[in-house]
């Protein structure tokens, strides 16, 4: 059987156990990949959701939307980039202690230093260069931890293991957002102390870790033509693939929307200001968290549980939309508030879900870490296109709230396309 059609076969193989179902994944290993994930998003997500927008806001007040653009976009990008060419790297990588290590340890050092670079700088342009290094490090660890989804855990696990992982992505923004606000006002430890817990958990996964080296030869050489085609997925070979990696673009889109530009919206339309912005942020993320909890836990064990995927990723892009068309209309913190709770009940489902969908349409099992590298440029690309986008919306009449209700409402409808699309997946129920 060719690579293809092993793909197409583990596409259409129903989630259901029976006596050839090999054994679960160690609960050691489920609890240490749990703990790397919280660490690497902690490390990335904590400047994103709040820290990088107080950083930009003190460094060049005047222009806080355009130049916070600016930073994000060039890391977004490197982020784009680097993904999938990390995936093909560990894929390949024949080091004695395994094609996941190197890359694990390597890319969270290396995001560890990006950071260090963000804290100390003093002008835009270099808060950029260390937030370029922060992206293309903490995402080289990033693709090779989605890469041990399919490595590790079997198809009757993806489901709940889904769940788990995908909390793990709000726990960290709860996280990291408590840290900002307890070390509100000290620059250096806002950045450093989650990045340090991040070295930190990612160094215990590559000690439980069970990692084997790539087969020498298995791989052809990788050229610069072959990163090239890492960016194009034919639509007729994989068709399943494309489908939901257009998906998955959107509803990032819309995810995107709100998690880049919640403190900006506290600042500018319910009165807080750099000095206590964090701590609304972290109200609000305690109720994103909540509901997340709630929508990842039951999702990813229903899904399982019926062996259905799209429904349920389908179903969340639609709550995610009414809480991002809620926030665009809110007239109060508390309305606010209720968004959330809204948009996290989507968001945990369609993290626990689509992670679990997208194991099962891989068009090369050997490719792992490539494939999934590919799928988070869905993930990664909306960091960049997002402030692209948002910064002329917002540059109107100086980001009133009529202009913030604009750019959540764009973002709801790009949630609910992207939602749509996963029915064009046909290789998974």
């Amino acid at each position: 059987m060719t690579a293809v059609e092993t793909g197409r076969a583990r596409q259409t193989a129903p989630a259901v156990v029976s006596p050839d179902t090999p054994p679960n994944a160690p609960a050691r290993l489920i609890a240490a990949m749990a703990l790397a994930q919280f660490g690497a998003y902690l490390t990335i997500l904590t400047p994103v959701v709040v820290t990088l927008s107080i950083r930009v806001a003190q460094i060049a007040p005047d222009n806080k939307t355009s130049a916070l653009s600016t930073v994000l976009s060039v890391g977004a990008l490197l982020a784009l980039i680097g993904n999938p060419f990390f995936g093909a790297m560990s894929d390949r990588t024949t080091a004695r202690m395994g094609r996941r290590r190197p890359w694990l340890i390597g890319g969270i050092s290396v995001g560890f230093l990006g950071l260090l670079v963000v804290a100390t700088g003093s002008a835009i342009p270099m808060l950029t260069l260390g937030w370029a290094l922060a992206q293309l490090g903490v995402n080289a660890t990033l693709s090779t931890l989605t890469a041990l989804m399919p490595d590790q855990i079997p198809a009757h696990q993806r489901g709940r293991v889904g769940g788990i992982l995908g909390l793990m992505t709000s726990v960290a923004i709860l996280g990291g957002t408590s840290l900002a606000a307890l070390l509100d006002g000290n620059t250096l430890l806002m950045f450093m102390v989650p990045a340090g817990i991040g070295l930190l958990t990612v160094l215990a996964l590559v000690i439980v870790l069970k990692d084997r080296p790539a087969t020498p030869g298995h791989f052809g050489r990788y050229t610069f033509k072959e990163f090239l085609r890492t960016f194009y997925v034919n639509p007729r070979r994989f068709p399943d693939f494309s489908w939901n990696l257009l998906s998955r673009f959107l509803l990032w889109m819309g995810l995107s929307c709100l998690t880049t530009y919640q403190a900006y919206l506290l600042i500018d339309r319910f009165g807080y200001t750099t000095d206590n912005v964090a701590s609304g942020v972290l109200v609000a993320t305690l109720i994103t968290t909540a509901g997340l909890v709630l929508g990842s836990s039951v999702g990813g064990w229903l899904s399982d549980r019926t062996g259905l995927r799209k429904p349920f990723v389908l179903g969340a892009g639609l709550v995610i939309a009414v809480g991002l068309a809620i926030t665009a209309f809110s007239g109060s913190y508390g309305v606010f508030l209720v968004a959330a709770a809204i948009f996290g009940l989507g968001e945990g489902v369609y993290l626990a879900v689509d992670l679990a969908l997208a194991t099962e349409v891989l068009p090369n099992p050997d490719d792992a870490a490539k494939d999934m590298g590919v799928l988070n440029i869905a993930n990664a690309l909306p960091q960049s296109l997002v402030p692209i986008l948002a910064a002329p919306v917002l540059a109107i009449g100086a980001g009133t709230a009529s202009n913030y209700r604009l750019l959540f409402l764009l973002g709801a409808v790009v949630a609910v396309a992207g939602s749509v699309l996963v029915r064009m997946v046909r290789g998974a129920r």
